[in-house]
């Protein structure tokens, strides 16, 4: 029996490749950890602040793993973004030189910040309406936690990028201080508890409703699916706002579920 548990948990243990991750690794300071700590306290009150942070940071994130691991920048390449809302990575992705398309089911969400993309698509990342192998990089970040899907999503995900390229998907992690997003740290004593407690306190449903547009999405559950595909190979999976010296946790099951926080893990189309 423990023999048998043993072999399952080495199973699910992130295979990180150092070569992907070298160049984000000297990027990954504590430094970085604590501005972006600071924009994402305004998530809601003032999103652009908050979104301009996050793309900044996901363009640096994109082109450091595909650079570690292709030797090449994005220049020339076609980015797909899973649930780009309104394109606030549009400008950030094509000043690297990529080719960016956003793609969103909402179209309030496309429109919420009076920003126009061109090439932007409406759409499902649970049926994206793209061709097989026809992207170089397919990207989503913080998307999955809100799909009840969020493992059907990451298939369609690889199925649309180009054999050799890269899907990165990073997302919430339930147990994590943000899990609950706008209703946490309650969440952490019933998804349903915290909503009702959130509506109960300021007289307003939360943006993110438990069981409807969030949902529980552990570590583990991201490790198992990504060594467990047979469309892809994982490369790497690392706490996305973490400095490089406490991407470790990772490797810890149960420790990881709470402090990882955000996890990206990053897989090389077969």
């Amino acid at each position: 029996m423990f023999v048998e548990r043993a072999t399952q948990w080495l199973k699910l243990l992130p295979v990180t490749k150092p070569a992907v991750t070298r160049i984000f690794g000297r990027r990954a300071t504590l430094k970085r950890s604590f501005g972006l700590l600071s924009d994402f306290r305004h998530e809601q009150s003032a999103p652009d602040i908050f979104y301009g942070a996050l793309a900044r940071d996901s363009v640096e994130l994109i082109s450091d793993l595909h650079e570690g691991h292709t030797g090449r920048s994005l220049d020339g390449l076609t980015v797909l973004d899973v649930g780009g809302g309104p394109g606030y990575f549009a400008e950030v992705f094509q000043a690297a030189g990529a080719r960016y398309i956003p793609v969103e089911p909402d179209p309030s969400e496309m429109h919420a910040a009076g920003l126009t993309v061109g090439g932007a698509v409406r759409g499902s990342g649970l049926a994206l309406p793209f061709l097989d192998s026809s992207v170089d990089i397919c990207f989503s970040s913080n998307v999955a936690e809100h799909v009840s899907e969020p493992w059907l999503m990451a298939e369609e995900m690889l199925r649309v990028t180009k054999p050799g390229g890269l899907m990165v998907l990073s997302y919430t992690l339930w147990w994590g201080p943000f899990g609950g997003h706008e209703t946490g740290p309650w969440h952490a004593l019933g998804g349903e508890y915290a909503a009702k407690r959130y509506l109960r306190k300021t007289g307003r449903e939360p943006k993110n409703r438990f069981g409807v547009s969030l949902f529980k999405v552990g570590a583990t559950d991201g490790l198992r699916w990504a060594r467990g595909t047979s469309q892809g190979t994982l490369l790497a999976a690392i706490p996305r706002y973490h400095p490089s010296w406490a991407w470790w946790m990772v490797r810890v099951p149960g420790l990881r579920e709470f402090l990882v926080s955000n996890l990206v893990v990053v897989l090389e189309k077969r």
